[in-house]
Formats: structure tokens, sequence, C-alpha cells
């Protein structure tokens, strides 16, 4: 009975409505997306922050596993929604949650280790110099974190990133709880002393400057999960800076099926690691997805991990064209495909639930987060 339960859930809360007829744009659609609220919130220990900092996450289960895993149920889905929040100084709560279908309100009218290459033939990468494109919107979004991964700006004090940058599974990553966020800023032609200066060799003369991070959320899917099967599902986590960054933000929004995004590409910025002091821009066709993963190629190294991964699509509400944020690249997978080991990149997709819980998370009132 619980299974079905989850199955109605899941099936509501997924449920949307392509317009009939929007030409050639490629157009969001409207989701009913459920309300995840809080019910109980406990005290934990603090944690011991040793484990070492993973770039990257390597789980062999590809789209054949995921889609042949057997659905959770109405509970199991509950426990993984239920979240951590760490804070700044240190201490650490649990909390779980509940979750709704509200009826009125909202529009539904509408094998073998092999060295871990992420780039797939020719390097499609692209590095953005020059600060005129570094410091606009889209790339403005994106961010460093102080553990090596990269973040995206989702709101005026918070930043979305994979869950694997903060917690292994199993404990903190050393520096979560001192974890800064960077933002590109031109260096002072007068050479004056303030953020951190990273690399000098960083062209146009960029710098990065650090916030803190007040306190960071991170879904038990993740922590309970490790990585493995469940795991991947719920790598993400959000964070809140201790105050604001004053620059434009991308929003979130649920990810659509794979054969309605534009051309069934997706983009993403990061900071990968082999490029250091650049940020790198790609895209790229899905070429599989599950319902809480997208599968592609798109060329990528370790400290990309956590980016946001959006498309540009037309807002039939507010006659534009609008960027949304519908997944968070997690890692590199090296998957069996009938005997013959093929590796995918892997994107955790915002679903209508994942939606519901991040955007309760930056706004704190469901009735903020009623449409995906």
């Amino acid at each position: 009975m619980a299974g079905l339960s989850t199955l109605i859930l899941l099936l509501c809360t997924a449920k949307n409505v392509m317009p009939s007829n929007s030409h050639w744009k490629p157009t969001w659609p409207s989701y009913r997306v459920p309300v995840i609220l809080p019910q109980s919130t406990l005290n934990l220990d603090k944690p011991q922050f040793d484990a070492e900092a993973r770039l990257e996450v390597v789980s062999p289960c590809g789209p054949a596993c995921h889609k042949s895993s057997p659905l959770p149920t109405y509970e199991e889905v509950k426990n993984y929604l239920s979240y951590e929040t760490l804070y700044a100084n240190g201490s650490l709560t649990e909390t779980e949650v509940g979750i709704y279908i509200l009826n009125n309100g909202g529009d539904g009218s509408q094998g073998k280790s092999r060295t871990k290459r992420q780039i797939y033939g020719y390097d499609s990468r692209f590095s953005i110099f020059g600060k005129d494109f570094l410091l606009n919107y889209p790339f403005s979004t994106s961010v460093k974190l102080s553990t090596g991964c990269t973040g995206t700006l989702v709101a005026e004090k918070h930043v979305l990133t994979a869950a694997h940058c903060i917690h292994d599974g199993k404990s903190y990553v050393k520096g979560a709880q001192k974890l800064r966020v960077g933002f590109l800023k031109p260096k002072l032609k007068d050479g004056s002393k303030g953020a951190n200066i990273t690399n000098s060799a960083m062209p146009e003369k960029m710098k990065f400057q650090w916030i803190r991070v007040k306190r960071t959320h991170v879904p038990k899917g993740w922590i309970k999960g490790n990585a493995n099967d469940i795991g991947m599902d719920y790598d993400y986590a959000l964070l809140e800076l201790k105050k604001p960054h004053k620059r434009k933000f991308m929003k979130i929004g649920v990810s659509p099926p794979a054969r309605h995004l534009p051309g069934g590409r997706i983009h993403f910025s990061g900071y990968d690691n082999d490029r250091p002091g650049n940020l790198v821009y790609r895209f790229c066709d899905v070429k599989d997805e599950t319902y809480d993963l997208l599968y592609q190629q798109c060329d990528a190294q370790p400290g990309a991990s956590g980016s946001g991964v959006y498309v540009r699509m037309w807002k039939r509400q507010n006659h534009k064209w609008e960027r949304k944020i519908i997944g968070i690249f997690s890692g590199h997978q090296w998957v069996d495909m009938n005997g013959t080991p093929q590796d995918f990149n892997v994107a955790v997709r915002i679903t209508p639930l994942k939606y519901a819980q991040i955007c309760y998370w930056i706004k704190g009132n469901y009735l903020d987060c009623r449409e995906g």
C-alpha cells in the first residue's frame, strides 16, 4: 500500500501539460508541485569534519539499473527528503519532513576502474575569458567553493551545489565548517589588498572574493545513500551565505523530460581543475534519463561538480525567454552496457519533490513554491 501511495505521489507531482501549440518555441511546462514541510528538528552531535573532499562521484549503477529499481515507499521518500543542517558554529540538526499534495493553489492546468576521463573525443569545453563575459549573466552565476567544487547562485543569499562537495555520505569534509564561496571579480589596478587572490596568472587580472557560508542543507537521501544507487539521486545541497552577494541569480525549475529540452541539450559552467582559475562552459546532448538523473557526455573534469545544469525556454506567462537550473552536475559513471563498459557524466534532476524542498530551503514559505 505504501508503494502504491508513492507511485500516486510521483505521478501527481510530475504531472505537466505541454502547450498544445507554441509554434517553434520550447516552452516551460507547468507542474503541480507538492508541499514539503518540516515536522520536527533534532539536535545532533557536532560532526568531526574528517572526510577528504572528493571532486567527483563514481557509481556503477547506470540508466538500466536505475530504471529497474523498485519505487521507494512513501516513508522512504520522506526519509530521503529529511535533511541535516550544518551551521557555521559547527552545530548540526536533523529535520524530518512531511509531504503533501494540495489540490488548490498553483497552476496545474497546463568495472574495473580505468583512467577516469570525462572528455569525449574532441574537447568541446570553452574557457570564458574577459570580465565582460565573466561578470555578466549567466556566467556570473557560477561560483567556486573553498572545498574545490562549483556552485550556482539561485537566490540573493543561496548557492546550489552537489552534496558530495560537503559530505562524503558518512561524514562532513574537512573545511565544511569554514566553507566559503568565491566570486570572480576584477583585481584592483592599484593592487590594494582585499579578498583573496587565488591565481596571479588569471586572465583580465581577475580574483576571487570570498563570502562565508552561514548554514548548509544536505538531504538524508545522500547521507544514508553514501553515493550508492539511491545516494546518487540526492547529490545536491544548498548553501546560505552570511550576506547577500548582490548579483543576478538563476532560478531553479523542475526538469522537463529530455525530449522537451531545446535541441535535447543542457548547458553548465564550472571551475574544472585542469584549467585552474578559468570558468569553463560547455553544452551537450542528453543521452538518457531516469526519474532522478540525466545521463550525458558533456566534457568535464573534477571541480565542475556542483555546477547548475540549465536550459533556456520560453516562459509563456511572462512572454519572455528564461533560463532555469534543472539539475546539478554530479560526476562520472562507468556503466556496463550489455557487457561493454561505457562512461557517462551524470546530473541530478530537479524533480517536483526536490524543487519543493530546495525552494522551501530558500524561501521558508511553501506558498512561494507552488509552481515549478
